[in-house]
């Protein structure tokens, strides 16, 4: 190849844009350009092929054409300076940068890692499922009517990451052909769009499995090169690439300036500092025309204005959440008393005193938590404590957290996170505790140190599994310690409590959530006169009758709840008339 695909040896006439090489091999192919003013729909928005445009302004035009809520991009743009005089009020240079792989046709789809499926879309559901990823990720969602429509299509690569173990959709890639997409065989080219994995899988490998994937198609189809663009800041993709042979080229990309842009070209530095559950309520006000003035952005802590309104949060705690409210939902013990009180479902619970009280309601439960009764993020809490022994150090636990301590009966069942706001249930989850996969080399501490710094990076540093006593009960319980390797494939909980700030998964049921439930939940939000609350249940199943309310947090994350609006709803709340 006598020069880069992307060097501006030769220019198109009046666009700036360079003429692809041709490859010189022993029969003279025929080479055909692309497509005029190329582009293809891919679900989220329209990708535009740059060296297919016949000038600057056709291209400018085209990006300015962007549906709402879509995201369309210009791909290979080689003078953007061109472009954007045509209309710099409405256009950017995206801040990322251009990443290849040549490919050869020896590339085969391997190096799958162990417990991980790889497949090409197939149904409804999978859209479904690449949707939910997108919106954990903060993606633009697919249209699931175009996905459909092209899910056969050789231009469009859909393919799917499943856990073999579970079969939950745990990851997705979307591959472009640019001989089929464009109609370019002179570049004969493809790339990589939407990479994006579960935060929450146990297993490792997953995106690198997508793209030695589709490393593997394209090269079967005699690709010469895979491309991507990916933000210059981020750092942990450009590794993973660099680790799969992709190298840095020269090529710009353009995109149309819109509300979900806006952090690419206006500064956000005020709100750079802040933790995921702000974030996203402030992303929401922001796109409502909502002033945010942030006054402690390590604590979460901001002012929303508008028409002369004006609010302060602390997250998802408002001005509206009374300091009555805020005593009952802080003190676990008046908590449920209240909640006992009108005739909800509890467990017992008393204070923790006397040794002889302690052991007393030990042998009435069988088995019992042990919390701070004042404590939040599942911090000094044990689970399933059956001897006394356990128990005078679950206490102790518990005490260096502050306060008092509370003794509650043990309550088999799945734990249930509600969200309520307006006194209405907006979403609902089942959150389970945290658990690592073996593949049986590394020792369970450094799987927990792997999942542990996944979660963490997923969560702005807010989930992560904690190795402290806890976690030697919990491993010590199924005869296992943190120097124990794990069998491939084997999943084991690490911890009994299912909080997400100790590294916990969160898995949405709000569609599945039985009306008892959901009455059980607005009427306890009625009860603690709260607007805003996320209510813990121990349930047998979300779409069975039966119950036990266990805590009532004022102020919940709203951020672990995609896909349900629960943001939308927040600002509904505090500003009705807003959209």
């Amino acid at each position: 190849m006598s020069a880069h695909p992307l060097d501006p040896a030769i220019n198109r006439s009046g666009a700036g844009y360079p003429a692809p090489p041709i490859v010189l091999i022993d029969e003279e192919p025929t080479f055909h350009p692309p497509r005029p003013n190329a582009s293809l729909d891919c679900g989220w928005g329209r990708l535009l092929y740059a060296p297919s445009f016949e000038s600057p302004k056709l291209l400018a035009e085209a990006l300015k054409q962007e549906a709402p809520g879509r995201r369309d991009i210009a791909l290979y743009v080689e003078a953007p300076q061109l472009v954007l005089a045509e209309d710099p009020s409405s256009l950017f240079l995206d801040p990322s940068v251009l990443f290849r792989r040549i490919l050869d046709k020896e590339d085969a789809c391997e190096s799958i890692a162990p417990g991980v499926i790889i497949r090409p879309l197939s149904t409804r559901a999978d859209i479904a499922a690449i949707n939910r990823l997108y919106s954990v990720r903060n993606m633009v969602p697919l249209d699931p009517k175009i996905v459909w429509q092209e899910r056969n299509s050789e231009a469009l690569v859909y393919l799917i990451a499943e856990d073999e173990r579970t079969g939950d959709v745990i990851g997705s890639v979307l591959g472009i052909d640019h001989v089929a997409a464009f109609g370019d065989n002179r570049q004969d080219g493809s790339s990589l769009w939407c990479l994006a994995v579960d935060p929450q899988t146990g297993l490792f490998g997953v995106g690198q499995s997508l793209v030695n994937y589709l490393i593997g198609v394209f090269a079967q189809r005699g690709r010469k090169f895979l491309d991507l663009s990916v933000l210059h800041d981020n750092q942990h993709a450009i590794s993973l690439y660099q680790k799969l042979g992709f190298e840095q080229v020269q090529g710009f990309v353009m995109k149309h300036k819109n509300a979900i842009n806006e952090r690419l070209f206006v500064g956000t530095n005020d709100f750079d500092g802040l933790n995921p559950y702000a974030r996203l309520i402030v992303d929401e006000a922001r796109r409502r025309g909502i002033s945010v003035d942030v006054l402690d952005a390590a604590a979460g802590i901001f002012k929303l204005r508008h028409c002369g309104h004006e609010i302060v949060c602390r997250e998802s705690l408002t001005d509206l959440t009374g300091g009555v409210a805020m005593t009952w939902c802080q003190d676990k013990v008046l908590t449920l008393r209240r909640l006992a009180s009108i005739g909800l479902q509890v467990p017992r619970q008393q204070v923790a005193g006397s040794a002889e009280a302690n052991s007393r309601f030990l042998q009435e439960c069988g088995s019992i938590v042990v919390k701070p009764a004042m404590g939040e993020q599942g911090r000094g809490i044990s689970v399933d404590v059956r001897t006394e022994e356990q128990m005078a150090d679950a206490i102790r636990r518990a005490i260096d957290e502050g306060g008092h301590v509370v003794l509650e009966e043990f309550c088999e069942g799945q734990d249930l996170r509600i969200v309520v706001i307006g006194y209405k249930v907006v979403a609902a989850a089942i959150r389970r505790p945290a658990e690592v996969v073996g593949d049986g080399v590394s020792t369970i501490a450094h799987l927990i140190d792997r999942q542990s710094a996944r979660r963490a990076a997923a969560t702005g540093g807010e989930s992560k599994i904690p190795v402290d006593a806890e976690t030697e009960r919990c491993l010590a319980g199924q005869g296992l310690a943190l120097d124990s390797v794990l069998e491939t494939g084997r999943a084991v909980k690490v911890r009994k409590t299912a909080n997400l700030h100790t590294g916990g998964t969160i898995h949405d049921v709000t569609e599945e959530l039985h009306p008892v439930l959901r009455e059980a939940a607005e009427t306890a939000a009625r009860a603690l006169r709260i607007p805003v609350v996320g209510l813990d249940f121990l349930v047998p199943s979300p779409d069975q009758p039966e119950y036990v309310v266990i805590e009532a947090n004022e102020r919940p994350g709203l951020a672990n709840h995609e896909p349900q609006p629960t943001a939308q709803r927040f600002i509904d709340l505090l500003f009705p008339f807003t959209t």
